[in-house]
């Protein structure tokens, strides 16, 4: 059964970072693209950024553009996404998504979801 985890969310002040990690298991390690989305109350799901099975292509949402970054690393079976310069509006639940059947950035595409985890930037 395909399994995504994140981990790595918390409370963290304008202008600080945070290191979120996605576990997969080892089904979908090496097979698919691994994707970021987030979700703040009220919006829809948004998307953060995607990379390639062997990290060979990245690309990312604007608003992570310049300050967002990701990475895999397929031995750990782990997604991670590195955000710095944080903001407010960077407030959202953070979720891994694996295997999209279309558009990289259309959440509706991804087949599997971890349960997401809670990012909360104070001013």
């Amino acid at each position: 059964q395909v399994q995504l985890v994140e981990s790595g969310g918390g409370l963290v002040q304008a202008g600080g970072s945070l290191r979120l990690s996605c576990v997969a298991s080892e089904q979908i390690v090496n097979t698919y693209p691994m994707a970021w989305f987030r979700q703040a109350p009220g919006k829809e799901r948004e998307f953060v950024g995607v990379i390639g099975m062997n990290g060979n292509f990245i690309n990312y949402g604007d608003s992570a553009l310049g300050r967002f970054s990701i990475s895999r690393d397929n031995a750990k079976n782990t997604v991670f996404l590195q955000m710095t310069h944080l903001k407010p509006e960077d407030t959202a639940v953070y979720y891994c998504a694996a295997d999209p059947s279309g558009s990289w950035r259309n959440p509706e595409d991804y087949t599997y979801w971890g349960r997401g985890t809670q990012v909360t930037v104070s001013s």
